[in-house]
């Protein structure tokens, strides 16, 4: 586990610790290589860096462009994919494997899903998720829809 998901686990309550954890190892395993984990905005942060594509966040400039955070909120754990917020048909691809892989209706919002209950987390959907998207893919999706 990295030094980064180990000082962000001292913050996360202990009952949600082990289900925290095997999240953000699901998403380190299964992320596509030249994705780079950080601490931004308060969360983990899995990012495209600079030196990958220098034009970084346009809401940030000079800040790596953002891809999938995972963070302890007060009543649950949170997954952000910015892919599902821009690609319909990446969206509509989770929520029908969601409905598959769990007893329970998935509770989204525009790019984030809320674990409410540590016991239910659909991990081999999430590892999944977390290999559809390459850096390259990302980039340019995120310049077709975000940048204009």
């Amino acid at each position: 586990m990295s030094n980064l998901i180990q000082k962000y686990l001292e913050q996360v309550p202990d009952e949600r610790k082990p289900s925290f954890e095997k999240l953000c190892e699901t998403v380190q395993l299964n992320l596509p290589k030249g994705f780079e984990l950080t601490e931004a905005y308060g969360m983990l942060t899995w990012v495209v860096p600079l030196k990958t594509y220098p034009a970084g966040y346009h809401c940030a400039p000079g800040t790596p462009l953002p891809f999938i955070s995972v963070a302890n909120q007060k009543n649950f754990i949170a997954l952000y994919h910015m892919g599902l917020y821009a690609d319909k048909d990446l969206l509509e691809w989770f929520m029908g494997d969601y409905a598959q892989k769990s007893k329970y209706k998935p509770d989204v919002g525009k790019s984030c899903i809320r674990f409410k209950r540590m016991n239910d987390i659909p991990y081999d959907l999430m590892a999944e998720l977390s290999t559809k998207i390459s850096p390259e893919n990302w980039v340019e999706k995120y310049e077709s829809v975000f940048k204009k």
